[in-house]
């Protein structure tokens, strides 16, 4: 039995790949529905209870498991559907598994995973541009997310957003948001955040926490830490009523030491838990993403090391660490000299070799 997939080979997962994209009608319902329901703070429960009995529940709960860093719960809930008829059930499976492999140290089975979901993307046009734009959808959430190269086969932007639901839609626009973010483009990334809030984005939960937690890597790269603030503090009061922690420790790194100036002296408690993810997402992170990419993100600094040196690498001085920080000059000296002899390095330009875009 392999628990990673469900107790399925992986040959047994892809078996069914041309007969499922041929012949299954496309069931939107099944397509990350937690994600795709507007709820009120505090009312996952009752999302998740009036959802239909089986595939749409059982999906809607695994996420809720995995947003709730419950990666193991997440897992064994969402794994029975790896082999599902239902595409939009099995696409939604692939990537709550894929993602919740990470911090359980089987990167091996989250790459076998994201391999399946682009196996998937190569024939599901050729069903529908329904299913198509799942599939699109699916695949480059997981590559950017992960900070890997897009799919060859994903469609367009433009072509992909008007065929998918409202909440996903939503999500969509985070994935580009990020991937615009990667490419240094903060001031348009941040862009699309604030219009995609301006248009009702704020119903749907998750995706508005994703959305505000790229608004803060988009100003803090700008060096607009109040803009960054209200997005952080945002994001926290929608995440805290259904304790949707996980996308904050997925984002650590790159939210510019933020969750220690903002998070750590109110929610000490939260902050423990948050890096606690942190920690052991980004090691799974690494064991795929520096493989694929040849990139050497650093592996074996402390989150408080790792944060003070992203700043350091992205020009920050000492007295703007400590202000942001709120700790003193030496303290950052020391931190940075921790991590510079981790590291190797001797000089901050050295350090971005090692860190996150």
């Amino acid at each position: 039995m392999d628990r990673a997939t469900g107790g399925k080979r992986m040959s047994d997962m892809t078996s069914h790949d041309d007969a499922a994209a041929r012949g299954t009608p496309f069931a939107t319902k099944t397509l990350m529905p937690l994600m795709n329901t507007p709820f009120a703070p505090g009312t996952h429960l009752q999302a998740i209870e009036s959802m239909a009995p089986g595939a749409q529940r059982d999906i809607a709960q695994a996420e809720y498991f995995y947003f709730s860093g419950q990666p193991e719960q997440a897992l064994a809930t969402a794994a029975p559907y790896l082999s599902s008829q239902d595409i939009a059930a099995r696409l939604s499976a692939c990537l709550i598994c894929a993602y919740a492999n990470l911090p359980l140290g089987q990167a091996h089975e989250a790459k076998a995973l994201l391999d399946q979901m682009n196996a998937i993307l190569t024939k599901a046009g050729e069903h529908s541009p329904q299913l198509g734009a799942a599939s699109a959808f699916v695949s480059a959430a997981a590559a950017v997310l992960l900070h890997l190269p897009l799919p060859q086969e994903l469609p367009d932007t433009d072509a992909l957003l008007p065929l998918l639901p409202r909440g996903l839609r939503t999500f969509a626009l985070y994935v580009q948001a990020h991937l615009l973010y990667l490419k240094g483009e903060y001031a348009i990334s941040a862009g699309i955040v604030e219009a995609t809030l301006l248009m009702g984005a704020t119903d749907y939960p998750i995706p508005t926490i994703y959305l505000r937690l790229v608004a803060v890597m988009d100003y803090m790269s700008l060096k607009d830490v109040e803009k960054a603030r209200e997005h952080l503090l945002a994001a926290w009061e929608l995440a805290r009523p259904d304790d949707l922690i996980e996308a904050f420790g997925e984002h650590h790194g790159l939210l510019g030491g933020m969750l220690e100036s903002v998070i750590k002296p109110e929610w000490p408690d939260d902050f423990r838990r948050i890096i606690d993810i942190t920690y052991r997402f980004s090691a799974g992170w690494r064991r795929v993403h520096n493989p694929v990419t040849g990139d050497e993100v650093a592996d074996d600094l402390t989150t408080t090391e790792f944060a003070t040196a992203m700043l350091a690498a992205r020009g920050w001085t000492n007295q703007e660490i400590a202000d942001h920080l709120d700790v003193s000059i030496n303290t950052v000296k020391r931190h940075l000299a921790h991590a510079m002899d981790k590291l190797g390095v001797t000089s901050r330009k050295e350090l971005q070799r090692y860190m996150l875009r």
